[in-house]
């Protein structure tokens, strides 16, 4: 009897480490394309180190633009995939790729005109090598960035019909080509740091057009895109218009549909990204060293955040997948996403505590700075747990419709991250380190009654009416 009551949940486990640790290694593979450029320029003095650094920095920020499209794509994808509606899979790939193209030309084209004002703006003047370097990095890599946008949907497109593992082998194979075009475009070509950015774009390219095969070679989506003939006994009166009306109309509300749903996500991101940016502020107020050891330590934190990310993903993804079952079935994967990033978040921190001495030695910091970031890193555990807790935990949300009201925890947990941790800063990176811990918690306490009020997890909004291939449907929750 007991074996059997804990069937489901080792299902769900099994299923949630398969599509998580792809999402990891491919996060993790992200990261590494920055470093792999920032190694080989380095080679060509502190100047190109500092403008692939602010324009790596800038493109994190990015990221969290196009994940309106591509987390979006993923949950309405994997939506679809569950309620085995291959329409509403086809409405989904349209809405990702429409929003790519009102994005895309906005960041590319407006970020290449206004190259150098934004370099300006990042080094805080234009004096030095360094502004002219960035500007050239620039001209490259923000036209690139449509490459990167739709790499990202692509992504999302997989991730959202159940695999995991091709996004983690495309990133793969565009580090791979970074690592070998580099040092061709940086040296052999003598372009320097454009040639960092050249290298960049072309691996990603590679990997997107893998990525469009990948696409087109995929079952689920191969069966989706199978359209049946709509009945004209029952299309409504605004679909007697044109075709070409017709289309533009259930395009853009594709494309409404993804940036509802891949909005809050990205403010997610962004709320988090922008909070990390302003604690360094707080740090600063401390000493300078304490902001080089706070700047170490959070590199060392990316290992463990982007592990508790990963399995955001599968449980959003997973949760998806699971809208047509039972309110149990989704308060399971909920618990199972639970242990599992508690798991991590406990074991990340073990790691740091006694790892904390090596790690900032291999970043190259002594004396002051070492000893700062050993005591910041030793005590992260509680904040690790926690952070892996809710972000695992928001994956169900996400899954199910529920990333509105998450963000708005986030927000909040941010602001009183914030103010405490200035309050505490007289007692130095521990004192910040409290601060954080503090704020998780709260927001733990707030989405974990949110969860449990509710009793059987977020539910998904109400759509509202929409006419997919001419026939009239409309759905609720779960069931769409």
């Amino acid at each position: 009897m007991g074996s059997t009551a804990t069937a489901p949940g080792k299902e769900h486990r099994r299923r949630l480490v398969s599509l998580a640790y792809p999402v990891y290694f491919e996060l993790l593979a992200g990261v590494t394309a920055g470093i792999i450029s920032m190694v080989w320029v380095a080679r060509l003095g502190g100047a190109a180190v500092a403008a692939v650094a602010v324009a790596t920095n800038v493109e994190n920020l990015l990221l969290g633009v196009i994940l309106m499209a591509g987390s979006g794509t993923t949950v309405l994808v994997a939506r679809a995939r569950g309620a085995r509606d291959p329409a509403a899979v086809r409405s989904a790939v349209r809405g990702g790729w429409a929003l790519w193209a009102l994005i895309t030309p906005v960041v590319a084209v407006g970020g290449y005109l206004c190259r150098e004002p934004l370099a300006r703006l990042v080094l805080g003047g234009d004096e030095g090598d360094a502004y002219a370097l960035t500007t050239g990095y620039f001209a490259i890599a923000l036209p690139g960035v449509a490459v990167y946008f739709a790499t990202n949907v692509v992504d999302g497109i997989l991730k959202g019909a159940g695999d995991t593992r091709t996004p983690m082998r495309l990133a793969l194979l565009a580090n791979g080509l970074i690592l070998v075009l580099d040092p061709l475009f940086i040296f052999g070509l003598g372009l320097g740091v454009r040639g960092a950015a050249i290298a960049t774009v072309i691996g990603r390219a590679a990997a997107l057009i893998c990525g469009f095969v990948a696409l087109s070679r995929n079952a689920e989506l191969r069966r989706a895109s199978v359209k049946r003939r709509p009945e004209p006994s029952v299309q409504p009166p605004a679909a007697r218009t044109g075709p070409a009306l017709r289309r533009a109309r259930q395009l853009a509300a594709d494309a409404r549909g993804t940036m509802v749903t891949g909005l809050p996500m990205s403010a997610d991101f962004v709320l988090r990204m922008a909070g990390a940016l302003a604690l360094v502020a707080v740090v600063a107020r401390i000493g300078v060293g304490e902001v080089a050891a706070y700047g170490i330590a959070t590199k060392a934190m990316y290992l463990a955040t982007m592990a508790f990310y990963s399995v955001r993903q599968a449980a959003a993804i997973h949760t998806a997948h699971l809208l047509g079952a039972g309110s149990d079935e989704r308060l399971a994967v909920g618990r199972q996403a639970l242990r599992l990033a508690g798991a991590l978040g406990l074991g990340a921190g073990l790691l740091l505590f006694a790892a904390a001495p090596w790690i900032m030695r291999a970043f190259g910091a002594e004396g002051e700075v070492a000893d700062a970031g050993t005591l910041y890193l030793r005590c992260l555990g509680p904040y690790l747990t926690l952070l892996a807790c809710f972000i695992a935990l928001g994956g169900v949300f996400e899954g199910s419709g529920g990333s509105p009201v998450l963000a708005r925890i986030t927000g909040c947990g941010v602001a009183v991250q914030l103010g405490l941790a200035y309050a505490l800063s007289s007692l130095g990176l521990p004192g910040v380190c409290l601060a954080m811990a503090v704020s998780m918690a709260l927001q733990c306490a707030a989405v974990g009654r949110l969860y449990r009020r509710t009793g059987r997890g977020p539910a998904a909004p109400v759509r509202r009416k929409r006419w997919a291939s001419g026939v009239g449907v409309s759905r609720r929750g779960g069931e769409w």
